[in-house]
């Protein structure tokens, strides 16, 4: 259960962090921290192609790809209440480091170190 669903906050990060490139000037703090999440995520898909089954692992990650991608598109559309924004993309950026950290100590679980 913890790899799928720090599988999921993988994609959610990357389209988070694919956005706040385009948008945003970037920094070398985000860079670094784009690096050592990317780190992550790579062994977290080592983790995946090895100790699951191919033919469950790819399915669920393509379709936690497409949820990532419509949720982040959701968001910069705007979710509204009485005429006020509920979640803005700005309320993502603050929380990508959080993102990337639960990510980074996942895939330390896993791997058990």
């Amino acid at each position: 259960m913890i790899f799928y669903t720090s599988l999921f906050m993988a994609f959610l990060y990357f389209k988070i962090a694919r956005i706040y490139k385009k948008e945003e000037k970037s920094n070398t703090n985000f860079l670094l921290l784009n690096i050592l999440v990317s780190i992550a995520i790579g062994t977290l898909l080592v983790y995946g192609f090895m100790h699951e089954s191919w033919y469950i692992f790819l399915p669920v990650a393509y379709l936690f790809l497409i949820m990532a991608s419509l949720m982040v598109s959701a968001v910069q559309l705007g979710i509204f209440i009485d005429g006020k924004p509920f979640i803005k993309i700005s309320h993502l950026y603050k929380i990508t480091p959080l993102f990337g950290m639960l990510i980074s100590f996942s895939d330390l679980y896993l791997w058990g170190i």
